[in-house]
């Protein structure tokens, strides 16, 4: 493990808390919806406010997710777990309690790897354990009233914990991001951040290297990663000229301002024993299966650290490629197509990380998610690929060609590659004949270049090559015409 870069002296120490929204279609207790966007209060019912005389019933859906996290991740499924009653008060939580899971939780250990940059990271994972979402306030600035939305109350969700492992926002931002990957490629979250299926919480404090762990405060609530970058940074600088100015860190619970750049505290941040938490006494302990917990395991798709592997033992990728082509289950799908369609795996790897993704982000648009949306279809793309790799067309003219189909120019994929490449004139000149012809008239015609080739000076070469293309429109295999002007300059 590389040694940590300090920070005016001081090492950064980041842990973190996600909430992710389970994929189900009702709650965690009640057979209450859980879509987004409903009218206030109309997906609140009574056991999501513990009326007198509810009892709330176990989703089993929900605990299917939990084991199928548990098993992505490494983890050991407990047989047995308890849920215990979280006790606050907030305007928002109608119970007094939260549902959730404390001294035995039904996900325990495991780690997420990742690579930052070229090196690979590992962080450790305390635990995973579900349970309910609270309401939501809404304030109404413009007329000074505030309300209270229960629709999310009893929302299924699996908190997951990590040891204080990382060492700067950028590593930080890392693991949120294969997290987010994680549970979105395993169908337990839709990761929707601006929604709130996918929170993020950042236990950040900073010390000297070698003494102990220094107070930390807790980031709430950050909802995308840019955000949760500039979080983090602006709290390191923060603490660090607290201390540097003699103040006291204070354990607090602090909120990100995205319009100042700057983290606010929101109260002081409570300890477990200030929750006083206790097993809840209508809920019996939940009970695991192995034979549940294998029949999930044969359920689990390929997950993406196993698929890089594959990728890059199959297809002989480079890893840095293999990881990047398995960001989400539809790249890594719309690379598989390609691949096998044209048969050049590195040139499909070449041109959906290099052109499809660059058109992508011109779009705004992430390229692991909005790949499955490109408008051009895969065995459109493989066609282009084998057409370059034969050498009907040359790279250049491939994207031409890419343009047209981004621009829906083509609907039919063989036929319309072809079409493209015909209308456009982009077919190159590989016959020997004519293309030595237009070798010698540009030998002919540039005496003082190659001249300057024949002196020593090998960029005059390039000079010859761009005349040749030129006399050609373009046309000439590029390659070809260079090994025809070196083997008649004697070369």
């Amino acid at each position: 493990m590389t040694t940590p870069s300090l920070i005016r002296g001081y090492e950064v120490v980041i842990g973190f808390e996600t909430h992710a929204q389970l994929a189900t279609h009702t709650k965690i207790f009640s057979r209450s919806a859980t879509a987004f966007g409903a009218e206030p209060n109309t997906q609140a019912s009574p056991i999501d406010m513990a009326l007198p005389g509810t009892l709330p019933v176990m989703n089993r859906a929900a605990v299917a997710h939990a084991i199928r996290l548990g098993l992505a991740l490494g983890s050991h499924v407990a047989e047995k777990s308890v849920f215990a009653r979280k006790n606050y008060f907030y305007p928002d939580l109608p119970k007094g309690y939260q549902i959730s899971q404390f001294e035995i939780p039904v996900v325990q250990g495991g780690e997420v790897a990742f690579f930052l940059g070229n090196e690979k990271k590992t962080v450790r994972l305390v635990r995973a354990h579900l349970e309910e979402d609270a309401g939501k306030s809404l304030h109404e600035d413009f007329v000074g009233l505030s309300g209270i939305d229960l629709n999310r109350a009893g929302t299924p969700l699996l908190e997951i914990v990590t040891e204080p492992d990382m060492r700067s926002s950028a590593e930080a931002v890392a693991y949120a991001k294969e997290l987010h990957k994680i549970v979105t490629w395993i169908g337990i979250c839709d990761g929707n951040m601006q929604e709130g299926s996918f929170r993020c919480d950042a236990n950040v404090s900073v010390r000297k290297p070698g003494e102990p762990f220094g107070t930390r405060r807790e980031i709430k609530n950050l909802n995308s990663f840019k955000f949760m970058q500039q979080a983090i940074d602006y709290e390191v600088l923060w603490q660090i000229e607290q201390i540097e100015d003699g103040k006291k860190i204070e354990q607090a619970t602090v909120l990100f301002d995205p319009d100042t750049g700057e983290t606010r505290a929101m109260r002081t941040k409570e300890d477990a024993a200030d929750y006083r938490y206790f097993p809840d006494p209508d809920l019996p302990p939940l009970h695991i299966s192995q034979q549940w917990i294998e029949e999930i395991r044969g359920q689990m798709p390929e997950l993406p650290r196993k698929m890089a592997e594959r990728f890059v033992a199959d297809y002989q990728l480079p890893e840095y490629d293999a990881v990047t082509l398995t960001q989400s289950v539809a790249m890594a799908k719309y690379f598989e197509e390609v691949a096998k369609t044209s048969g050049q795996p590195k040139l499909a790897s070449n041109w959906i990380m290099g052109d499809i993704s660059r058109r992508l982000n011109a779009q705004d648009i992430s390229p692991a998610d909005g790949i499955a949306t490109c408008p051009v279809q895969p065995a459109q793309l493989a066609a282009v690929i084998a057409r370059v790799a034969n050498g009907t067309i040359s790279n250049n003219a491939g994207k031409t060609v890419l343009d047209a189909l981004w621009a829906g120019e083509a609907a039919d994929v063989d036929v319309g590659v072809d079409a493209i490449i015909e209308a456009k004139g982009l077919k190159q000149m590989n016959d020997s004949g004519a293309l030595g012809a237009i070798v010698d008239q540009v030998i002919a015609a540039n005496a003082a270049n190659v001249a300057e080739f024949k002196a020593g000076k090998e960029k005059a070469l390039n000079a010859l090559v761009g005349q040749v293309m030129k006399a050609s429109n373009k046309t000439a295999n590029a390659q070809q015409a260079k090994e025809m002007l070196l083997a008649r300059l004697g070369a």
